[in-house]
């Protein structure tokens, strides 16, 4: 018989396999250069994958849409 331990454990691990499964995947190409300023994306960032922006352009459009301003 399973306790209530065990069953918080099976759940916790369906949600983390569904959190994993929904992320989004980063396996296209990056660009060189960020689409918003044109200012060079270091290498190691473009590695990531599928990456189009430079740090500081990504952080503004991240928080522009969760509806802050900068």
């Amino acid at each position: 018989m399973t306790d209530i331990i065990d069953q918080a454990n099976d759940v916790a691990q369906q949600s983390i396999e569904r959190a994993i499964a929904n992320a989004p995947k980063f396996n296209g190409p990056s660009l060189a250069e960020c689409q918003d300023c044109g200012d060079h994306i270091p290498l190691q960032r473009q590695q990531l994958g599928s990456v189009t922006r430079c740090i500081e352009c990504q952080q503004y459009f991240d928080k522009k849409q969760r509806g802050y301003r900068r």
